[in-house]
């Protein structure tokens, strides 16, 4: 018996080796005549829609179901006999080498390429995409996608599976470094920019995770309630948003159900809304063992399964023989796979290995943490530090001396020199901040401490002029944060630190928000996110004024959790029914979001509960003016034009805001992000801009009629640097 399962792996392996190594077989960009006759969809002039309907005349049954499913996982129990023909990364799906389809190479790339180590590579660990968002930058949000994409095709991958998207209803929710913040319009620009320049280096681009994956604790298993008007006005719109600019070639659906139904079998969410509604033409496919049914799950839109072929392997076929699911409903499964690869370029730019071109991620990598850092807190402007007057600087924190920490699960990107971490494991990126600062104030005397002895810290920094304190809030996929405070006793050192030394800084850290229970005993705070590989450089040049702060909150940090819309976090049941091998069949518990449109400051807005620092909020090295508000309503846009003044003493960039109150009838929360612009001025010039802003973007979705409408009557439009900080104001009638 053991030798004929012996025979039957060896069949399967060398079988599968072949396959393999006919796929990764490169193809000429520009065909050669005889193979334009031999296989007419290589012709480059045709659409990709042509290209795939010639291809899919060609194929069996058996290769359209290898299509729709992952060959496993490697390192994880999501394997198959044919998992290490991968390259190492998260998923990888046969190509058909006898026409010329490549296969299909993944790997996870929230914040750089993940699983380096796997395949003998380096990475470049970029700021965080909560960062990202931060920058409120279309341009840094290009660059970002670019230099992933253009690694991605270095280390051998085809596919990213990245573009995390989901608002943060749920600021504990461990995914939230991930996510572009609580806005739809600014987070769904901000990963559409991204998406749509990782697309160019002809990559498929993946957009994620659809939809309502806003927590991870039992994401496996919880049902989300929530109205249609609610989702399409929130998170779905940032989705919405994210396609539109982006285009992606893949939908990645999510663990959890929405309104009973799971996201990866939701006719709603995957037909009515994605394919039909948005006109979206590539592919969905199931978060890593999200997949719960054949049948179901093909009929409401699920195109592909990972990372195994637990229900779209056999099973599948077996519906499509026995009439269950029909031939033409496969085809379409198969066209919009195909479509994608033709799409994106993978089938005539084949990805090829190559070197990483290190010093380009670093430098980027670093230029991205500069426009990402936010500062919260400038106490008689004692930032930015002058090296020269500034003799002894405290350095205080775990790992200051040596590294920064990065977000953990499928975004964990390898630190250089090391192998791949294991799962949740807390990754320190060798970028110290204790010799940033000294490099950058050679003629001071630069001192370290740990942090773990309060009262040493609270000494070292007595003797300093300046203590600066590096605090770090550490998350990860497949968890959330227990509260929103620092952990480890941080907030305690901190109050110690502050108490020795009146000019303390404190540094964060953090993939989402952290309460400060310390925030008035000291001189400044410094929002560093998860910074990236030359995080520390980043952060020493904001410090010292090298560099001017110019980014914004894109998420609302609470003054405590009692003022959260759910204070306290929704939980699984203490007992759930084991399951092994893939989910439940069905949700076991309920969250209510009750809060509606109201995410993020429309919910503060709404309740009136004060915050500790807005959504768009952030300080600068100089300060700025706004005048001059003219608003014209016209039929398809509404056009905002005001001047803004750089009236302080340095050159800066000002983001400046315009927020829209819709008329009472409504029923809206009081305001709305409905477009920015970002200005670069020098000491004392002004300049007239103008903010074109769609009237999509002035909508509500109206329920009855599924479709978004424009309600006649008032709108109060406002301009400024932050949520709460908006000097102009005009009304408008819109018709």
């Amino acid at each position: 018996m053991r030798a004929n399962q012996h025979r039957r792996l060896a069949i399967i392996l060398g079988t599968a080796i072949a396959l393999f190594l006919a796929t990764t077989t490169a193809f000429a960009q520009d065909p050669s005549p005889s193979q334009s006759e031999t296989r007419p969809w290589m012709n480059t002039s045709l659409s990709p829609d042509d290209r795939v309907d010639l291809v899919l005349k060609e194929l069996t049954l058996d290769e359209k179901i290898a299509l729709m499913h992952g060959n496993g996982q490697p390192g994880s129990g999501r394997q198959m006999p044919t998992t290490l023909l991968g390259n190492g990364g998260a998923g990888y799906v046969f190509g058909i080498p006898r026409l010329g389809i490549p296969s299909i190479q993944m790997s996870d790339a929230a914040y750089g390429v993940r699983s380096s180590a796997e395949n003998g590579r380096y990475s470049t660990a970029l700021p965080s995409d909560l960062a990202l968002a931060a920058t409120w930058d279309t341009q840094a949000a290009c660059d970002y996608g670019a230099l992933i994409g253009r690694e991605l095709r270095a280390q051998g991958y085809n596919m990213s599976l990245a573009g995390g998207v989901n608002l943060a209803r749920e600021p504990r929710n461990g995914r939230t470094f991930e996510y572009q913040g609580e806005d739809p319009i600014l987070a769904g620009t901000i990963v559409g920019n991204r998406i749509k320049c990782e697309r160019a280096q002809h990559v498929i681009a993946d957009i994620k995770h659809f939809a309502l994956n806003d927590q991870e604790s039992g994401r496996e298993e919880v049902n989300v309630v929530i109205g249609k008007r609610a989702m399409r006005e929130s998170d779905l719109l940032a989705f919405q948003i994210g396609i539109d600019i982006g285009k992606p070639g893949a939908v990645m659906c999510s663990y959890n159900a929405v309104n009973g139904d799971f996201a990866c079998e939701n006719t709603y969410l995957l037909t009515t809304v994605l394919k039909k509604a948005w006109n979206f033409k590539g592919f969905v496919l199931s978060d890593w063992g999200a997949t719960h049914s054949t049948v179901k799950a093909s009929a409401a839109g699920l195109d592909h399964e990972e990372a195994l072929d637990d229900f779209f392997g056999e099973k599948l076929k077996a519906a499509v023989q026995s009439g269950a699911v029909p031939m033409a409903e496969l085809d379409e499964h198969v066209h919009r796979i195909l479509r994608s690869e033709f799409a994106s370029g993978i089938v005539d730019f084949p990805a090829l290995k190559s070197v990483v071109d290190v010093e380009d991620g670093f430098e980027t990598s670093r230029q991205l943490a500069e426009q990402s850092i936010v500062l919260l807190k400038n106490n008689n402007a004692i930032l930015p530090l002058d090296s020269v007057v500034v003799r002894r600087i405290a350095i205080i924190g775990l790992h200051a001396d040596t590294g920064m920490i990065s977000g953990g699960g499928s975004a964990q990107v390898d630190p250089p020199g090391h192998p791949s971490a294991e799962w949740q494991a807390q990754v320190w990126f060798p970028t110290s901040p204790l010799k940033a600062v000294s490099a950058r104030a050679p003629s001071a005397n630069v001192q370290f401490d740990s942090g773990a002895n309060p009262a040493s810290a609270a000494a070292l920094a007595k003797q300093a002029d300046v203590a600066i304190v590096f605090a770090y809030q550490w998350m990860s996929e497949d968890m959330d944060l227990p509260s929103l405070s620092l952990p480890d006793g941080q907030d305690a050192l901190i109050e110690q630190v502050a108490a020795a030394n009146p000019h303390t800084i404190v540094v964060l850290e953090t993939g989402s928000v952290v309460t400060m229970p310390w925030i008035n005993s000291v001189s400044a705070v410094v929002e560093s996110w998860y910074a990236g590989s030359k995080g520390a450089d980043a952060v020493a040049r904001i410090l010292f004024g090298d560099v001017n702060p110019n980014a914004k909150l894109p998420i609302t940090f609470p003054r405590s959790e009692a003022d959260l819309p759910h204070p306290k976090l929704v939980t699984p049941p203490p007992v759930v029914e084991p399951v092994s091998g893939t989910p439940a069949g069905k949700p076991t518990f309920n969250v209510n979001y009750d809060e509606g449109l109201r995410v993020g400051y429309k919910w503060y807005d709404s309740e009136h509960k004060p915050v500790l620092f807005p959504f768009g909020y952030g300080l600068s090295y100089t300060t700025y003016s706004y005048s001059g508000l003219k608003v014209n309503a016209g039929k398809d846009a509404t056009t905002v034009t005001f001047t803004v003044k750089n009236t302080g003493a340095r050159a800066g960039a000002e983001i400046s805001e315009v927020y829209a109150a819709l008329p009472a009838s409504a029923e809206e929360p009081p305001k709305r992000l409905v477009g920015w612009t970002k200005l670069r001025l020098n000491p004392g010039e002004s300049r007239q801009v103008s903010v074109t802003v769609d009237n999509s973007y002035l909508s509500i979705f109206d329920e009855s009629m599924e479709a978004w409408k424009l309600v006649p009557g008032a709108y109060t439009f406002m301009v400024g640097g932050s949520s709460q900080d908006l000097p102009l104001v005009e009304k408008v009638t819109v018709k």
